[in-house]
């Protein structure tokens, strides 16, 4: 199967890689965690707002209505002209970030040696070239920009919940156990998982590849059941990877449910229990519960998108792990690598100098025609043997 021949990057290749590439870009990166920073305070002042106007209506102060509602609505449209840039300029860092990503796989895929690219076929090269870089494309695009917004919201979300009172605080840790252990029994098992499924997809396209390209030798061999048997093979395989990816999420979602609403309800029956006791304030509880609420949708959103964070490490794991095959060809010579200096041949023998003086004919050689004073110049013809010499 291809998958043996073309490796996998490991965890700790992939987070270095992201690393590097995250914070190659720092001035963009903290531009777009400046404006979803504010964009989060803005939201956050709307449940101070709703709080402070449930306080003022219990002790009987005058409300200013419109004006209460005015702020609110500015508020809320603040917000929203935050969120818009602060999307905007995490999809420009994520296009700048894409398009490296690009251009370092072409060089990595044009820079594999032929005979690993003969030996692994065409089904796991096309899949890392095509699905593998669009479900990369698709987490680089929306999973980290909105991973980014959840957690910057999440984060400011439990200051603001701190500054109300420490111990409406409380409520919310009842979740944290049941959210971390869940999601650390999924992440645990959703790489391996996702990995075996992009491995199955590659398995089916190969079989495919090969079946298209050989048509006329299946017709002519009669291996059409052969190649129906490898097919149906790699979709029972590709179906058994993606019931296994699937059980995990049905087994996390319910989990990670359940820990969004806990916060809400012990915010309330807690918040109730230390109004009574006069620990808190009913300001304070309003909104604290309302902070709790709010806490849903980036937790929400940040869990959504763990999903999709994995499916594109798996898929980063694949690619970056083209880097990793051995180079099987010599290397060029350059000027810093010189090719190494030409065995020149020995030269030839002197000759011998011409013997001066007379030399008698040897064999038919017609005397003078050999050999003649002072020395021996002229061969013998027509098959007349000589002297050594003149041989």
């Amino acid at each position: 199967m291809a998958r043996g021949i073309l490796p996998v990057a490991d965890r700790r290749q992939v987070r270095a890689y992201a690393r590097r590439l995250t914070l190659k870009y720092p001035r963009e990166l903290g531009f777009a965690l400046l404006l979803h920073g504010l964009a989060a305070v803005a939201g956050l002042l709307v449940p101070w707002q709703l709080g402070e106007l449930v306080q003022n209506v219990q002790y009987g102060f005058a409300v200013d209505v419109p004006l209460v509602a005015a702020a609110i609505g500015a508020f809320l449209l603040l917000q929203g002209v935050l969120v818009r840039y602060a999307v905007l300029a995490s999809a420009r860092l994520g296009e700048k970030v894409l398009a490296e990503l690009r251009e370092e796989f072409v060089d990595r895929v044009l820079g594999l040696p032929l005979s690993t690219v003969e030996r692994a076929g065409s089904g796991d090269l096309i899949t890392r070239t095509s699905r593998d870089v669009d479900a990369l494309s698709r987490t680089v695009r929306h999973a980290v920009p909105e991973t980014l917004i959840a957690m910057v919201t999440f984060v400011i979300t439990i200051g603001a919940l701190l500054l109300v009172s420490p111990l409406l605080m409380l409520p919310m840790l009842v979740a944290g156990p049941i959210i971390h252990i869940a999601t650390r029994w999924y992440l645990a098992r959703a790489r391996d998982g996702y990995l075996r499924e992009n491995a199955a997809y590659a398995d089916i396209t190969e079989g495919l590849a090969e079946t298209v390209e050989g048509a006329r030798a299946v017709e002519a061999l009669g291996l059409r059941e052969r190649r129906r048997a490898r097919t149906d093979t790699d979709i029972t395989r590709s179906f058994a990877a993606e019931r296994y990816t699937l059980g995990l999420r049905t087994t996390w979602y319910p989990a990670v449910e359940l820990g969004y609403v806990i916060p809400v309800v012990a915010a309330l029956l807690v918040g109730g229990l230390f109004y009574t006791s006069g620990w808190v304030s009913l300001a304070q509880v309003t909104t604290a519960a309302l902070y709790a609420q709010q806490l849903i949708d980036p937790l929400d959103r940040f869990l959504m998108w763990i999903d999709e964070l994995q499916v594109g490490g798996a898929s980063m794991a694949r690619l970056l792990g083209v880097t990793n095959v051995p180079d099987d060809r010599t290397p060029r010579r350059t000027a810093l690598c010189p090719r190494p200096p030409r065995r020149t041949a020995p030269p030839p023998p002197p000759r011998r100098p011409p013997q001066v003086g007379a030399c008698r004919p040897l064999g038919r050689s017609p005397p003078g025609r050999c050999c003649g004073p002072p020395m021996c110049v002229m061969p013998t013809v027509r098959g007349g043997m000589c002297c050594t010499v003149c041989r």
